[in-house]
């Protein structure tokens, strides 16, 4: 609209009545909703910019095209916008997108988050992964001090799987076998004194040492003292690398024990398992394959690391530890 047209339109506003004002107010709404989020996106990639197949940071703009600015690179030609090599690349209603950031943070089900934002729940879906597919990597460097190892199982899931490679559980069922076996997700937690955490799907069944170097010893911290069960999986680990060790027999009902002034205990890596599961069991069972995403997306509400929907959507479109 041109500008004396819009001040001829702004002029009126004021002889609209009380329902015309509310029609108008709920049209402007949605765009006052997206100019936000693409000014969000702006402040969040502009100084880092630069084109996403050779790197080159100097580009020009080069038109306007999903209510985003586009831009070409002028070492390879590519054009590409803000959004580009993100996971919230090609997604639509982003007058939305913190609307259903703070569905997040409200940990609502895919079917509840659609009636709330007014999306398909099949879109919810979709973009519960995709915010997550960045947060889930927003850890901390490395674990310092006393830290806490343990491991917790959940029931190998196939849910919204085409094809299974078992028979199938009716609602969700049992493991067929006794105790750990190839049926349960072996799920690693560490966490140090200071609340700093991570944590790994390492595979099928019990612990292993070789998953222990994966997973675990490039956060571990070289002064570290790592505790944990009786595992014999830990000791191998910590003796090969020549780590601090101290483990506390769980089993034999030992729940703590002193070694000088330190308390030695996994109680703090356990309750953060239980405070896991019980948050799982709101989403009525998850596939084995999103895991990861549900793993970081507890970790962020956990102790309050996230704390609002601008927050969450600026990891989600940045380049933190990518």
């Amino acid at each position: 609209m041109k500008a004396p047209r819009f001040k001829g339109w702004f002029a009126k506003l004021p002889s609209l009545n009380q329902p015309q004002r509310r029609q108008v107010l709920d049209a402007l709404h949605p765009a006052a909703g997206l100019d936000q989020v693409v000014a969000l996106i702006t402040e969040v990639r502009e100084p880092g910019r630069c084109c996403p197949r050779c790197g080159n940071e100097h580009c020009y703009r080069h038109g306007f095209a999903n209510d985003l600015q586009r831009y070409r690179c002028c070492s390879c030609g590519r054009t590409f916008n803000d959004l580009t090599g993100t996971p919230l690349a090609r997604l639509r209603h982003k007058a939305k997108w913190l609307a259903y950031s703070q569905v997040l943070l409200d940990s609502l089900p895919v079917r509840k988050a659609a009636d709330r934002v007014g999306v398909h729940r099949n879109t919810a879906f979709r973009w519960r992964h995709r915010f997550l597919h960045w947060v889930k990597l927003d850890r901390p460097v490395l674990l310092n001090g006393i830290v806490e190892a343990d491991e917790t199982f959940l029931l190998e899931s196939q849910k919204g799987s085409r094809t299974l490679d078992r028979p199938p559980r009716h609602r969700g069922g049992h493991a067929a076998k006794r105790g750990i076996s190839s049926e349960l997700d072996c799920i690693l937690v560490a966490r140090d004194r200071e609340g700093r955490t991570i944590d790994a799907v390492t595979g099928r069944g019990a612990l292993k040492t070789a998953q222990l170097e994966r997973d675990l010893l490039p956060r571990l911290a070289r002064q570290a003292l790592l505790v944990s069960d009786g595992h014999p999986a830990y000791r191998a680990f910590a003796l090969k690398h020549r780590i601090a060790h101290e483990a506390v027999n769980v089993r034999a009902g030992v729940r703590v024990r002193r070694l000088g002034s330190l308390a030695i205990h996994v109680q703090n890596v356990n309750a953060y398992h239980q405070r896991f599961k019980a948050w799982l069991q709101g989403f009525r069972g998850v596939a084995s394959r999103y895991l990861p995403n549900y793993l970081g997306w507890r970790w962020a509400l956990d102790g309050e690391r996230v704390i609002s929907a601008e927050q969450l959507l600026r990891i989600a479109i940045s380049v933190i530890n990518r």
